[in-house]
């Protein structure tokens, strides 16, 4: 009888394994599936094959019973152009989905919102456009809703009031816009807005979140801020709360003025209005008297104050000043790491002059957003000479020369090679430099190259120079961004993109993984090497023998993991297509991803601790998948 019974509970423990192992998701998610993949272009293979389950797919994931798709995560896979509609929409079951740092483009589809079990979307550091939906209030189960690095635009809906599950909210890095809706729920711990262009004073419900949630917005005010004006706008009022009813609110009898302080305002203007035309009475004597010599010297100085894009000094003593970036002009040796830039301007006559710039120098002039630049990976501007047959900036002295002469001065037996530590480090300062002009002044550098990268003791900290000098430079194919470095699309070197510096910061991170330097000759003599299709067509045959630098390879650098997935950052960055680039803040994320020990990760999830979402480590590149 036990022998029985023991055969019986075999049996069915047999029969349960082998329904488990014959299990599949509905037909109608597997072709859903299969529909997304088909109609979104990756450049990683994911070997979904018909042949097997779908539930042992890559980045798909089951319930416990095979029966039904619950997650799907494709993180970093290469993933380019819209989400396609009416196709994840089709997953009824999905809890979490994750198409975190690809290159979707497009808005957020209606459809994915009616998926009423999900409780975790990761879109961050993709090209996603237009407004959030207010659809996204349906979604009762979200708790985490991670947007940030993309390109939405348009309010903050109020419909996120609605999710009482919500626990995470990231939203920085975006074009957001508005006043920031009063989100009362207590379950929200993490929340980040900032580098958005909000505005008007944080609702008190958010006040409990630390000032780096709400920076980068230059119109926000209020706790954990600094305090608003008097006549700064209240914050907008959550769904059913009237503007009556607001914290604060100041009754219309408090902001009436008494017909005495009317009468003061008024005499006050008069008062004013008389002081200032004795000025001008005054100021029209003393012109007549010194003759004309004084306009145009001060109409000089801030004219070339506005030609230039000269930028603030950090701390720190002018140490030196030479001649760099000659070849940029058209003639002459390309200097070291600039320590000062010639530059030709125009006018005759003025006075020479010596003006120094940044805090403290004593003299200002209208250029005030340039004038805000200050960033440890930005060369600072300390003065400016400006005479009738020479035109400098002066800026700091740094020994240790540039990145371009670091990679490729005498390859000779006595050199020290850059490891790849040092690389790395290059390579982020120089995307945290650029990113900073593009993101806190959209300003565009114009110039990026390895001969402008200019080095200190510490790596981390080296520094971009000579950018905003493209306004004075006439368009001419001999300018060294021409050589190797310019983007496709450019004719008029004058009007640099965002896009643009993006793919020259790609070309000069091929540069540190190659060890080629884009400006030299090719070896079949036409011209400087286009290293973003030299490497395309190695990547093509075989990438792991010819790509990277050989003498990383002497040094036995055992980071090719970290270097593979550098070469995939750049290779986005060189997209002949600038709409498929990422913009410079993304490339530092991506590049602080790559290695632990290079950057820290900053994505929502690595802070909560899932390790799949973790960072988007890189592969050998592989062709398309159908």
């Amino acid at each position: 009888m036990a022998v029985a019974v023991s055969r019986a509970v075999l049996l069915a423990a047999v029969a349960s394994l082998a329904c488990l192992a014959f299990a599949e998701p509905p037909p109608s998610e597997r072709s859903a599936l299969l529909a997304f993949l088909t109609a979104t272009p990756h450049e990683r293979r994911l070997g979904w094959n018909t042949s097997t389950p779908a539930c042992s797919w890559v980045g798909v994931t089951c319930d416990a019973a095979q029966s039904t798709v619950v997650q799907l995560r494709l993180p970093g896979v290469g993933l380019v152009g819209a989400i396609p509609p009416a196709t994840i929409s089709r997953l009824p079951n999905l809890q979490v989905l994750s198409l975190r740092s690809n290159r979707i483009i497009g808005g957020i589809p209606d459809d994915l919102l009616q998926l009423s079990s999900l409780r975790a979307i990761f879109l961050q550091n993709n090209m996603i456009s237009g407004a959030i939906p207010s659809g996204v209030g349906k979604l009762a189960a979200l708790e985490r809703l991670v947007l940030s690095h993309n390109n939405l635009s348009g309010p903050i809906p109020f419909a996120l009031n609605s999710l009482a599950s919500l626990r995470s909210l990231r939203l920085e890095g975006n074009r957001l816009s508005g006043k920031i809706p009063s989100i009362t729920n207590p379950e929200l711990k993490d929340f980040n807005v900032s580098v958005n262009s909000l505005n008007g004073s944080i609702p008190q419900a958010l006040a409990r979140f630390p000032a780096d949630s709400f920076a980068g917005n230059l119109q926000l005010c209020g706790k954990p801020l600094p305090a608003c004006s008097p006549f700064f706008p209240s914050p907008s009022p959550a769904p059913g709360m009237s503007p009556s009813d607001e914290p604060g609110a100041v009754s219309n009898k408090k902001r009436k003025l008494s017909g005495a302080a009317i009468a003061g305002i008024v005499v006050g203007a008069v008062v004013v209005v008389l002081l200032l035309l004795a000025a001008i009475v005054l100021c029209a004597r003393s012109r007549r008297r010194s003759g004309p010599r004084e306009g145009p010297k001060a109409t000089s100085a801030a004219a070339v104050g506005q030609t230039r894009g000269v930028a603030p000094p950090a701390s720190g003593d002018v140490t030196g000043m030479t001649s760099s970036s000659k070849d940029d002009m058209g003639g002459g040796t390309s200097g070291s790491a600039a320590a000062a830039a010639v530059a030709a301007g125009a006018g005759t006559g003025e006075a020479s002059r010596l003006v120094f710039l940044g805090k403290g120098a004593g003299y200002s002039f209208d250029m005030e957003a340039l004038g805000r630049v200050e960033h440890r990976n930005l060369l600072p501007v300390r003065a400016y000479y400006f005479s009738k047959d020479e035109k400098l900036l002066v800026y700091d002295y740094l020994p240790n020369g540039s990145l371009s002469a670091m990679l490729h001065g005498s390859r000779g037996s006595g050199r020290t090679p850059m490891d790849w530590d040092a690389r790395m480090l290059s390579a982020l300062s120089a995307s945290r430099g650029l990113a900073h002009l593009h993101s806190a002044h959209n300003l565009a550098h114009g110039n990026v190259k390895s001969s402008n990268v200019l080095l200190r003791p510490d790596y981390d900290a080296a520094a971009l120079s000579d950018f905003c000098l493209h306004p004075i430079f006439a368009p001419s194919s001999t300018r060294a961004g021409a050589g190797g470095y310019r983007a496709p699309e450019v004719v008029d070197t004058r009007r640099p993109t965002f896009k643009a510096d993006v793919y020259s910061l790609g070309v000069l991170l091929l540069e540190l993984l190659t060890g080629k330097s884009p400006t030299h000759a090719s070896l079949e003599g036409d011209g400087t090497l286009d290293l973003p299709r030299w490497v395309q067509s190695v990547v093509r045959e075989e990438w792991t023998a010819e790509v990277f630098d050989v003498e990383l390879v002497r040094l036995g650098a055992s980071a090719e993991e970290e270097m593979v997935a550098l070469l995939q950052v750049a290779m986005a960055c060189v997209a002949t297509v600038p709409d498929a680039r990422p913009d410079a803040p993304d490339v530092v994320r991506m590049i602080e991803e790559i290695g632990g020990g290079h950057g820290q990760t900053t994505t929502e999830e690595s802070a909560r601790g899932t390790p799949e979402e973790e960072r988007s480590r890189g592969t050998p590149p592989a062709a398309p998948t159908p």
